[in-house]
């Protein structure tokens, strides 16, 4: 939905030939998108309010800003080429012209919800919780955009990845890099505890 439109400069840039591109795929940004609210991860933390498209059960790939940080920083430290055949080591080169796959987690909005009550130290029972098929969500966010409304588009695209085709865990369609990258492993209830954070400090006021 956003990104479609880059595939013509990728391409461009690999027909002329004179240099190459390499892209980072994170997935959602989980802080961001889990502090958000209903149109992002479906969590309005402030009001204990959640909706799941459909069971809540489909999992996606998403990352930490800190683990997007890191992977761009770990990449650009890397040799552009390896010495010779014998360097098994990952080179820039790897990359070229071709996407990088992280993530921190992969997780379903059943697991995101298991830890917020661990990290609120709440019940479900106090929080209100619904269930929207997941299609129709999609359909309705993008009506919504048509309209002009830029919270359609976030509702669609963020639901389209909750889709049971698998669409955003690209951890399983394509794969992660995160250990070629020597990513670290993250803390699930820590990156929740800063999401509640974002949700509650007015951190994400300026971002609709």
């Amino acid at each position: 939905m956003i990104n479609a439109h880059k595939t013509q400069y990728r391409d461009l840039i690999t027909k002329l030939g004179k240099s190459s591109w390499i892209g980072i795929c994170c997935g959602f940004w989980y802080e961001f998108s889990l502090g958000g609210g209903l149109d992002r991860y479906g969590f309005d933390i402030p009001k204990r309010e959640a909706i799941f498209f459909d069971e809540g059960k489909q999992a996606l790939s998403t990352s930490t800003w800190a683990q997007n940080g890191q992977a761009v920083a770990n990449l650009l430290n890397l040799k552009i080429q390896r010495e010779d055949e014998s360097d098994k080591s990952p080179c820039l080169a790897d990359w070229k012209d071709k996407f990088v796959y992280v993530a921190s987690f992969v997780v379903s909005q059943r697991d995101m919800f298991d830890s917020l009550l661990r990290v609120t130290g709440t019940e479900s029972k106090d929080w209100t919780v619904t269930h929207e098929e997941s299609r129709k969500r999609y359909q309705d966010g993008l009506a919504q955009f048509q309209k002009g409304d830029f919270g359609g588009m976030a509702r669609a695209m963020y639901t389209r990845n909750f889709w049971p085709d698998g669409l955003g865990n690209h951890a399983v369609t394509r794969g992660l890099d995160n250990e070629k990258l020597g990513l670290p492993k993250e803390d699930l209830d820590e990156a929740t505890k800063e999401g509640v954070r974002m949700a509650t400090d007015g951190t994400l006021a300026h971002y609709g």
